[in-house]
Parts: structure tokens; C-alpha cells; sequence
């Protein structure tokens, strides 16, 4: 357990990007023979530390120690050779070469001459000390997704690593290599390594931690130990934010039922997914990054169909296995990339506004009447208050802001009933978010039905009726308006107090 120093110290570390503050003054102690896990809500500031941890990032300001004295960290090169050492939730394996050789793949200046006898002992028995078996001769081909994180974690022990991070290293794994990987994970702290530990998943979080930061916004908010900390405390940390901060929606008026889905799976992406949206309402869907939320989206629009479940679409069932198909019915979707699958950038406004409709603005000889079309597009540029002199203007010349309103102008344009918004908002800043939150209510106050998708969580409290909860695939439920707490979704999102 922990000892009177800390190996590696971060003190009052800061870190930005453009008017993006990821770090704030921040500071952290990890201790040999400690599981320090961090957590926070996605864009907390965690991946920001631990590239700076490991050289990817350099810090603006503050100071990094190692046995109390102080360091640089430029590349990961360097935070090997402290002693640092870093595995993901996809394992880094090369397949087509044996286990003992990935496990000593980072090393250098061993010669050109390999003592493979020599090797595969070794690799046997830093194995041995994990408490675990497996053949250094075979290819890692045919591992489990639980062996590599062994071998991974093996490799680090080669190393000589004394810090070791792991950042979400369960998220790909079944129960039994859940525990598996803890068991190596007790082994390290019993050998000393000091240990820090990302997971969005709270249950495991309490199983194997000894001491618990909890970042928010890019700021240090706690870190205590284990004891002090409940799941209600956690998640009070990690959310902490006054939903009455954001717009709030001003209530439309409940239409009839639009859209209704039962059971709708793809397979090893998401199963089982049940919900009905109206006229006139907002249905936001949370949860944390790779819970699935855009999948289902995705499917909703044929761009990645199901495989079961059925779409029951203004009363009819429906078989959605394209996106023209989608346009057809009325449905719209927003992506979440608006620069790269929402905008052609060399485009114009204008063209960009009427590109899925195009063959409306056509002659018999195909060509475009850019009178109409640039009617079109000044008419969205004044309802959606689009700021540009010229509709003619390039969209890569616009701001994140006017640059998503040109996307959400371009599906209006389709004359959808449904649109479904994926992080309508990411990447602009406040005035454009509100400017956004606005066109959002007065679309649903006009009768569309909506399907918001954000990982903004008071965001998507403030804007829906009733918020969809999805993890890993599954829907943990479905809160009404008035019941969706920060601390209730979050905790569905995590696993905690879940409702089907």
C-alpha cells in the first residue's frame, strides 16, 4: 500500500487549447502500491493529464516529479525510460508475432542478435509473477481481447514500469476478464507499481480503487480516499453544474405519436431498444461515448441498418435500409462531424443548403438554377440568422457556429418530421450553443419531433420531454422531464440504479 512519497507528482499543471481551458491548475500524487483511479465526465480533463503524462502533450504550465525531483517528459520514449507506462482499452498487439515478442517489442539496443531461449524464460517468468499462463511461442493472433490486456500489461513489467496508467481498460470486456484483469491488477500493487486507473464504470471503480480524484471542466473538484467516497458523492463531483445555467426549453405542446421502435438490435452494437417519439417533442439520448447513442441513430436513418427490431413510422411499419429512403419518409439527421459528413467546405452556402434536394433546383438539361437556389439559402440565412453578407460564400470560411446552422438549414430544407440532432452544439461557443438551443424549441414548438443526441449532459436536460438513457449497447431507461436529474442519468449511465 502507499508509502510516505509519491513516485510521480503533477503539481498545478495547466493545459489549453485555443479559448479550450483542458486543464486548470491541477495536481495529483500517485503512491507505489496504490490504484488511484481518476474520473470525470467526458471532456473532465483525464485524457488531456495522461498525455502530458506520457509526452504526448506538453504542459503550459506546472511541474512533473519523480522520487520528489523534477522532470521533462517530451515524448513517450523518455516517459519509458522514467518508467511510465500506458495501456488502452485496445490493446496494442502486433498478431503475426509471438507473445514473447510482443511482450519485449519496446525495447531497444538488445543487439541484432536475439537469445530466443532467453526471451521466451523471460517472458515465462514475468507471466509467472501475474499469476498467469499462456504460450510466449504462439502468435497473439488468436488472443483474447482479456490476454492481450495481460501481455500489455506483461510488457509494462518488462519495462520496468513504476507508473502504470490504464485508461479504460474493462470497457471491451465480458465479466469473468473483468475479474481476471483485476486479479493482475492486485498482483501489481502487491509488487508496488503505482497505478492509475480510468473507468466510467462506478461498481468497479469501488472493487479495486484505494484512492479516488474526480475531475470536472478541466479542474481538480476532489481526491480522497476510497472510504470518504459514495456513488452519490462521485456523481454529485463529477456533474456539479447548475442546470438553470442553460437555455431551457419553453414546453411545446405534445403532438400524436410520430415515431415508435421495438426492439431494435444490431448485433454487437446495441440490442433491444424500445421508444416512441411525438410531434412537438424533444427525446434526448444520453450517455457516455461508445454507449451506442449514435448507432441507434445511424440505424434510424439506414446509413448502418438494423438487423431486428421493427420501425413503426407515422403508423406504418417501415424497413429503413438507406439514407434517401429516410429522406423520403421525413426523417432528417444532423451529424456529429459537421466539417467532415455534414458540409462539403469548397461548397457554398448555398449549394450546401440545397445538396439534398439538388434535383429540385435543376433544368431539364441539369443545370442548377442558382436564382431559386440562392433564394432558398437567403431565406434560412435570415430565419436561422446564418452571419455572412453572401450566401455565395464558401462554407469553410464560416464559424463552428454558422457553419452547424448551414447543416441544420440544409435538412430543414428536406421538409422532415423527424429530425434527429447528434451534438447539435459541440465545437461552438456559448452565444452560437444558445443561438442553436433557440432554433431547437421553436422547431419543436412547430410540431417537428425531435431526437436529440448530446454528451452535454445539462444540455440535454435543459432542451428534452424525456431523456433515453443508453450503456454499452443496452437502454438503462427512460426518465420523464421533471425526473431527470444529472445524478440519476449519470448514475443510469454508469450502471447505477437502473430501470428497463
Amino acid at each position: 500500500m502507499q508509502t510516505n512519497a509519491p513516485v510521480l507528482e503533477m503539481r498545478n499543471i495547466s493545459k489549453r487549447f485555443g479559448a479550450t481551458q483542458a486543464l486548470d491548475s491541477v495536481s495529483l500524487q500517485l503512491f507505489p502500491g496504490e490504484v488511484h483511479t481518476l474520473l470525470g465526465e467526458n471532456g473532465a480533463g483525464k485524457s488531456t493529464l495522461i498525455k502530458i503524462i506520457t509526452g504526448i502533450y506538453q504542459p503550459d504550465t506546472g511541474e512533473i516529479l519523480l522520487d520528489g525531483q523534477p522532470i521533462q517528459i517530451g515524448n513517450s520514449a523518455q516517459a519509458q525510460h522514467h518508467g511510465i507506462a500506458a495501456i488502452y482499452q485496445e490493446p496494442m498487439i502486433f498478431p503475426d508475432l509471438t507473445v514473447a515478442e510482443n511482450i519485449f517489442i519496446s525495447h531497444q539496443g538488445r543487439g541484432a542478435l536475439v537469445d530466443w531461449g532467453g526471451m521466451y524464460q523471460e517472458a515465462e517468468d514475468i507471466l509467472e509473477r501475474l499469476g498467469v499462463h499462456l504460450d510466449v511461442r504462439s502468435q497473439a493472433r488468436g488472443l483474447t481481447l482479456a490476454s492481450q490486456q495481460t501481455v500489455e500489461i506483461a510488457k509494462s513489467l518488462s519495462l520496468k514500469t513504476r507508473v502504470l496508467i490504464m485508461d479504460e481498460p474493462t470497457a471491451s470486456l465480458s465479466v469473468y476478464e473483468v475479474d481476471q484483469l483485476f486479479n493482475l491488477v492486485r498482483n501489481l500493487r502487491e509488487q508496488g507499481v503505482a497505478i492509475l486507473f480510468i473507468s466510467h464504470r462506478l461498481e468497479e471503480v469501488f472493487e479495486i480503487s484505494d484512492y479516488i480524484t474526480i475531475f470536472r471542466d478541466g479542474r481538480l473538484i476532489s481526491s480522497r480516499p476510497v472510504a470518504e467516497v459514495n456513488t452519490e458523492s462521485a456523481i454529485r463531483d463529477m456533474v456539479g453544474r447548475d442546470v438553470h445555467s442553460f437555455f431551457a426549453k419553453s414546453g411545446a405542446e405534445r403532438g400524436e405519436m410520430l415515431l415508435s421502435v421495438r426492439g431494435l438490435t444490431r448485433e454487437g452494437v446495441f440490442e433491444d431498444i424500445h421508444f416512441d417519439v411525438h410531434l412537438g417533442e424533444v427525446l434526448g439520448f444520453a450517455g457516455l461515448v461508445g454507449s451506442g447513442r449514435t448507432d441507434v441513430a445511424l440505424a434510424l436513418f439506414g446509413i448502418e441498418p438494423a438487423d431486428e427490431g421493427e420501425i413503426i413510422f407515422d403508423g406504418q411499419r417501415v424497413d429503413i435500409r438507406a439514407p434517401d429512403q429516410a429522406t423520403r419518409l421525413g426523417i432528417a439527421y444532423v451529424p456529429e462531424d459537421r466539417r467532415e459528413q455534414g458540409l462539403v467546405l469548397q461548397m457554398s452556402i448555398a449549394a450546401n443548403i440545397t445538396l439534398p434536394v439538388l434535383r429540385r433546383y435543376l433544368t431539364r438539361l441539369g443545370i442548377v438554377r442558382q436564382q431559386a437556389e440562392q433564394a432558398t439559402a437567403e431565406r434560412y440565412r435570415q430565419q436561422l440568422s446564418i452571419r455572412t453578407n453572401s450566401v455565395q460564400l464558401q462554407a469553410s470560411k464560416l464559424s463552428g457556429g454558422n457553419q452547424q446552422k448551414v447543416v441544420l438549414s440544409k435538412w430543414l430544407h428536406t421538409e422532415p418530421r423527424l429530425l434527429i440532432l447528434d451534438e447539435p452544439t459541440r465545437g461552438i461557443d456559448v452565444g452560437a450553443k444558445a443561438e442553436v438551443h433557440t432554433i431547437i424549441d421553436d422547431l419543436a414548438k412547430r410540431g417537428l419531433a425531435i431526437i436529440l443526441i448530446s454528451s452535454d449532459l445539462p444540455e440535454v436536460l435543459a432542451m428534452s420531454d424525456r431523456v433515453l438513457v443508453m450503456r454499452e449497447g443496452k437502454q438503462m431507461g427512460i426518465f420523464e422531464h421533471d425526473d431527470a436529474t444529472e445524478e440519476r442519468v449519470i448514475g443510469a449511465a454508469m450502471g447505477q440504479g437502473v430501470q428497463a
